[in-house]
């Protein structure tokens, strides 16, 4: 089985980026073919700065192979260095409805928020859809609110397939349910777009000053506290196994302790839970050269998938002549 999954590098992984996508990938390396990839050409429609995208890529690549990208398991490499999704990209558009695209969650939500409505972030899903089928990806891991972006693809796919023949695989999407919406500092969807997230690898006090932005309501030391609602309580619990979950709730029923002591306990288990991750971040970060080299063979790799597929486009659409 094929998975797939890209991650933008437009800023800091957060919690949300891990349980959202991050961690599907990482356990699906272990029994499956894994295509993984930082997707900058999308991110070019929120960076505007050509040295903090590049500074950012290459970032993304060094926080992800500390997270636990093997690159011995994962194919994993840059967009960029696979110019064949641009040439598939522009193929796809002709399969496109319009409707299809302005039906589109993510499109509508971040131009209400403030985003420039060009035609980069409108067609964003086209782009998206590329990256899937290029790839022949089987199963794609995203988070609740890219679900859409995999049913377009779909949609995409089959209008091809439909003028030119079975060339492109259908990919069905994957959603961990237990952690599909990770809550933000307030209480929304985790998300930069918000400005709402607790970054992984924040050192300890920065750490504790974003914890201690989470919204809470306002209940006396010694009164029993809800953790059903309680937003802190919902981070921690994804750290946490059952027996975790069944303490944290009887300290929250108990009473005596405030929300600052779940805050405080909050920011002990992301430290420890990311320790091993913190250590091999430094690791790599002191060998650029080393992270270059992996994104090398990488996208060797890729290139062979993607061009094999392109060339079988190129005959079906008479591209080749």
């Amino acid at each position: 089985m094929r998975y797939l999954s890209g991650i933008q590098p437009s800023g800091d992984f957060h919690i949300g980026n891990y349980f959202g996508m991050i961690r599907q990938l990482l356990a699906a390396q272990k029994e499956h073919e894994v295509f993984g990839f930082i997707v900058n050409y999308h991110a070019m429609t929120s960076v505007y700065d050509g040295p903090k995208l590049a500074g950012g890529t290459l970032q993304a690549v060094i926080d992800l192979l500390a997270l636990g990208i093997d690159p011995q398991k994962a194919t994993f490499w840059v967009q960029s260095d696979v110019p064949e999704v641009l040439e598939l990209y522009w193929v796809l558009s002709h399969h496109t409805p319009m409707g299809l695209l302005e039906r589109a969650h993510s499109y509508k939500d971040k131009v209400a928020k403030g985003f420039s409505p060009h035609h980069g972030l409108f067609s964003y899903p086209v782009l998206m859809a590329a990256d899937i089928l290029l790839m022949d990806a089987e199963i794609v891991p995203v988070g609740k609110d890219q679900i859409q972006h995999v049913e377009i693809a779909r949609d995409i796919a089959i209008k091809f397939n439909n003028a030119y023949g079975n060339l492109l695989k259908i990919p069905e999407f994957q959603v961990e349910e237990s952690v599909a919406v990770v809550p933000g500092i307030d209480g929304a969807k985790m998300s930069k777009s918000y400005q709402n997230t607790i970054e992984i690898f924040l050192e300890y006090k920065p750490l504790k000053k974003k914890i201690a932005q989470i919204i809470t309501e306002p209940v006396a030391l010694e009164d029993p506290k809800e953790w059903r609602t309680c937003h802190v309580y919902s981070l921690c619990k994804l750290f946490l196994d059952e027996a975790g979950q069944r303490d944290l709730q009887a300290r929250y029923e108990k009473g005596g302790e405030g929300h600052g002591h779940f805050k405080a306990y909050l920011a002990d288990l992301i430290l420890a839970y990311f320790k091993e991750a913190r250590e091999r971040r430094e690791a790599l970060m002191a060998d650029p050269d080393r992270v270059r080299r992996i994104l090398k063979s990488g996208a060797e790799k890729a290139r062979t998938v993607a061009a094999a597929k392109m060339a079988q486009i190129r005959q079906a659409t008479g591209l080749s002549y």
